[in-house]
């Protein structure tokens, strides 16, 4: 069974920096993508970025040169470095990793992100 788990949420000032943490337990056969999605207040869920088994990550307009999302060797972890941050990036962040051999995605509980003075 495939369970994702997200930490690392919390309260920072505007121009501060944070990290969030995404871990998946269990066996994914074959590749699988890893993505940090968000949704702020009365918005939709948004792709903040996302990260191929080879490593190679892919960025929203808003966070390009802000964010940074690496995974560990072993595949099995995505990190979000947040820095700059801006009141706009409060939101609730979620992990979701994707099985491309099963066609299938599992997602986290999300992490709070609060970026206010």
């Amino acid at each position: 069974q495939v369970q994702v788990v997200e930490s690392g949420g919390g309260l920072v000032q505007p121009g501060g920096s944070l990290r969030v943490s995404c871990v998946f337990s269990g066996t994914i056969p074959g590749s699988a993508l890893m993505a940090w999605y968000r949704q702020a207040p009365g918005g939709e869920r948004e792709l903040v970025a996302q990260v191929t088994d080879r490593g190679t990550a892919t960025y929203a307009d808003a966070v390009t040169g802000r964010f940074t999302a690496v995974r560990d060797n072993a595949g099995k972890a995505l990190y979000l470095h947040m820095s700059s941050l801006k009141p706009e990036d409060t939101a609730v962040y979620s992990c979701k990793l994707s099985s491309l051999f099963l066609n299938t995605d599992y997602w986290g509980q999300g992490t709070q992100v609060t970026v206010s003075s």
